[in-house]
């Protein structure tokens, strides 16, 4: 009895779990149920399958719409995700874009009260569409994750819509003459690969461009400054396509350029100035400070062609870091010559006797040293002369200027045709005032290149 009454009680207590269990499902099924479903009515599915049925049961996707009759118009929308970067080395950019192509399609028609058919890309296979390539893409991706980015929808009418999304590594050549201060225009041209002119033709739609928000672009270096559509046609052997192209306008930002290549290049050609300001028997220094300088010149000229393509002709920056280079050269050679100059104390073969100019008593003990400038040679002019050589120097000298009168040459001053001591064909210039000459000609050269040059790459 005992065991029997024990076997009773699990078993009620079984049922009573099982109950329960089933209540609490219930009561879950119930919250789900309080929900509210938007479901397609079974008529509106059985309606739609019915039209793909009837549409997809003698259509040959081989064939386009009105074959024979009149050719097939394409109308194309693209919206421009972002632009990206662009790689001035292999000249091509980087563009994201959604690119959407509307036609009609009389075979697609159907009566329904279905305005629209949206489909997923199970469906593009079945259906003709368009064979559009883009004519300048080096690389061309379409997106599958995490289903294939592709959109189809059939009106009512036969119209049909096809989008994908597309990234796309496309040619630019740029023209690099201006560089750094350059603006390029990069094109997206498409057609169609196989279809004339007389079986498809191209048509862009009012207002068929748009760009999504700059901020999320990688152009880094340029601007975005505007966009311009395009179509042409293309004779070929062939026949006839028709080519739609869209360009996009880009400004290059010359501030990375300013602070890597400019700055440093202007900072070294005042600081070859500084060795105007030492003095002339420094030769350690002098010679120092200049080769320092033409070696950074040249690492500079390096770098500033490191991301560049190697062509052939001349860009601004190599224009500009050029003459930097010519006039940091330059200062080291005004020491050189300097150097020779002043320390060339022998005659040589064409040395020209020079009488010793007789200044008023005013000047008396201030004696400047000279240099004579020959057409083949240079002279070093000696401060004095005596006896016999005075005389000879005095006969060779003979001035052609009166005294008093200024001297109708270009190489000559008044001082020299005053006291006689002036030549033609012959120039004499101060050794010691060479670098004096230097801090006034080098800074003003250099600053009127400057004008010109920024003048003529920003303006002109």
């Amino acid at each position: 009895m005992t065991g029997k009454v024990l076997l009773t009680c699990l078993l009620v207590g079984a049922a009573l779990q099982t109950r329960a269990g089933s209540a609490e499902e219930y009561d879950y099924d119930d919250l789900s149920a309080n929900k509210t479903w938007v479901l397609t009515p079974k008529a509106q599915e059985a309606d739609a399958t019915q039209i793909l049925n009837t549409l997809l049961r003698n259509y040959d996707n081989k064939l386009r719409p009105d074959i024979g009759i009149k050719p097939t118009f394409i109308d194309v929308d693209i919206y421009v995700n972002s632009i990206g970067p662009v790689s001035v080395i292999h000249m091509e950019y980087t563009i994201d874009i959604f690119f959407a192509q509307t036609w009609y399609d009389r075979r697609l028609r159907f009566n329904s009260t279905l305005k629209v058919l949206t489909l997923n890309t199970n469906m593009v296979s079945r259906i003709w569409i368009p064979d559009t390539f883009f004519r300048n893409s080096k690389r061309a991706d379409s997106h599958w994750i995490t289903t294939p980015n592709q959109l189809l929808r059939i009106w009512s009418d036969g119209k049909v819509l096809y989008t994908l999304r597309l990234t796309i590594e496309a040619e630019c050549l740029l023209q690099l003459q201006n560089f750094p201060m350059d603006t390029h225009s990069c094109p997206l041209v498409f057609s169609s690969y196989g279809y004339p002119r007389e079986e498809i033709i191209y048509r862009w739609r009012r207002y068929s461009i748009e760009v999504s928000d700059q901020r999320t672009w990688r152009l880094y270096q340029f601007d975005f400054t505007g966009l311009r559509n395009t179509s042409e046609v293309l004779w070929t052997g062939a026949g006839e396509y028709m080519v739609m192209t869209v360009s996009f306008d880009l400004s290059r930002r010359m501030g990375y350029f300013a602070i890597q290549t400019y700055i440093p290049c202007i900072l070294t050609v005042v600081l070859s100035w500084v060795s105007f300001w030492i003095k002339q028997d420094s030769t350690p220094a002098r010679t120092s400070l200049g080769i320092t300088t033409v070696l950074t010149m040249t690492t500079l000229s390096t770098i500033s062609r490191k991301h560049l393509p190697r062509v052939s002709y001349i860009t601004a920056m190599d224009l500009f870091v050029s003459v930097c280079f010519i006039f940091v050269f330059a200062a080291l050679m005004e020491y050189a010559t300097l150097n020779y100059l002043a320390g060339s104390q022998k005659p040589t073969r064409h040395s020209v006797v020079v009488l010793r100019p007789r200044l008023p008593s005013s000047h008396t003990g201030l004696v400047s040293s000279y240099t004579t400038i020959n057409l083949s040679s240079l002279a070093h002019w000696p401060p004095e002369l005596h006896g016999d050589d005075e005389e000879e120097g005095s006969e060779e000298l003979g001035s052609p200027c009166a005294d008093g009168k200024e001297c109708q040459q270009f190489f000559c001053c008044i001082e020299d045709c005053q006291t006689g001591t002036w030549r033609e064909g012959r120039v004499r210039i101060h050794i010691s005032r060479l670098d004096s000459y230097s801090r006034v000609f080098f800074p003003t050269a250099f600053l009127l290149f400057n004008v010109v040059y920024w003048i003529a790459y920003l303006y002109l």
